[in-house]
């Protein structure tokens, strides 16, 4: 159930997390999709919606009743619980444009509240996102599954959820295909992300009550994530970057500090620092450019997007092979350097605590070993 990273430094064990309290929310209730949609490990640069493309397709007629769970619910927030292959801001957006009836009338206020036993039409146009929202058979990496959740480590390369430009061939069209249980869940039961070119472990949850208790626990900061990178330059033994983080002003596909972003705090601590020596310029120099390399161990506390990356550009360390946020090629890596190897919580339902971890995959691990071998600094922390 659980693998060790010899990288990681041995910490005490973690007091046991409190069970994650449901406040008496039954299990049908639809509050869990408007829970995930808040969390900010989805305040994403790519979850934006694509138009479909050549001749529209069929208008597809939904037509549903209110359950007495989402009596007094927000229409657009009960649409999308229901409705889960479309987001909550198109199917807010449906509403607004008048293609949403509430007995038999049509409603354009996305806010409106709705009442138990009340029959609602939906006049859904399929979008390239509801299109993308399909079971494809792959090979996922299991750490650990029970009824209730799935802890996956995740290779660099995989999409987490479709957006623009990759809308086939993500987790979640693996996790569709994985148990039928995950096309009546939020996201597939997804309740916390990594980037597409950090590999690592993420938990799944697989029941709707998983799904809302794993979700508050990540809210409410109860999830112990780690991460092991490897960064350009001597990065201090040990800091705390306390920078708030927001969307880059002038280049909008980054995140960026900010004054007035979101709080954001990442712990960071040397494990190792070397030097790396790469091929020389070109065949008639004999020179081989040298520069310093750190490995370290990143404590989340929050879970803003990009937030390593983020945190240790701005510190003048961006990750080896992080092109986005400046980090030149090294020690034969070519994407960015980043795993996430430590995994904890409370288990949702039976509030056991788990912890798992995750060796470095191949290429890091080369890379580290590569490292060490020219390591200048003392390993510390281990």
């Amino acid at each position: 159930m659980s693998r060790r990273s010899s990288l990681l430094p041995s910490t005490p064990p973690a007091a046991p997390v409190a069970p994650v309290a449901l406040g008496g929310a039954p299990a049908a209730e639809s509050a869990p999709e408007s829970l995930v949609e808040d969390l900010e490990e989805f305040d994403d640069l790519t979850q934006v919606s694509a138009p479909a493309v050549g001749v529209a397709p069929a208008v597809e007629l939904r037509h549903l009743v209110v359950e007495s769970a989402a009596h007094g619910q927000r229409l657009d927030a009960w649409l999308s619980s229901q409705i889960l292959a479309h987001s909550r801001s198109h199917l807010k957006a449906l509403i607004e444009a008048g293609h949403v009836q509430v007995g038999g009338q049509a409603i354009t206020t996305a806010s409106r509240k709705v009442a138990q036993g009340q029959a609602v039409g939906v006049s859904l146009q399929p979008t390239a996102q509801s299109q993308a929202f399909v079971a494809e058979p792959m090979d996922l990496p299991v750490v650990f599954e029970d009824a209730h959740l799935m802890v996956i480590n995740k290779p660099a390369g995989l999409v987490v959820h479709p957006a623009a430009g990759n809308w086939q061939g993500t987790l979640m069209n693996g996790l569709l295909a994985h148990h039928a249980g995950a096309a009546s869940l939020p996201r597939a039961g997804i309740v916390h992300r990594l980037d597409k070119d950090t590999s690592g472990l993420m938990v799944v949850g697989k029941t709707q009550e998983a799904v809302t208790a794993l979700s508050r626990a990540i809210a409410a900061r109860e999830v112990k994530r780690q991460y092991l990178a490897l960064a350009h330059g001597e990065v201090s033994e040990s800091m705390s970057v306390c920078s708030s983080i927001g969307r880059d002003p002038v280049t909008r596909v980054r995140m960026a500090v900010v004054p007035g972003g979101k709080p954001a705090r990442t712990d960071v601590q040397r494990l190792l620092c070397g030097v790396w020596q790469s091929e020389p310029l070109n065949r008639h120099d004999d020179l081989r450019p040298t520069r310093l390399i750190s490995g370290v161990l990143c404590t989340l506390h929050t879970g803003r997007t990009h937030q390593i990356r983020v945190h240790l550009s701005s510190r003048k360390h961006p990750l080896v092979a992080d092109a986005l946020y400046g980090g030149a090629q090294a020690l034969g890596l070519t994407r960015q350097a980043l795993h996430a190897a430590r995994l904890g919580f409370a288990h949702p339902i039976t509030a056991e605590p788990l912890q798992f971890e995750a060796p470095l995959p191949p290429d890091m691990a080369q890379a580290w070993a590569w490292l060490e071998e020219g390591a200048t600094v003392p390993q510390t922390g281990v």
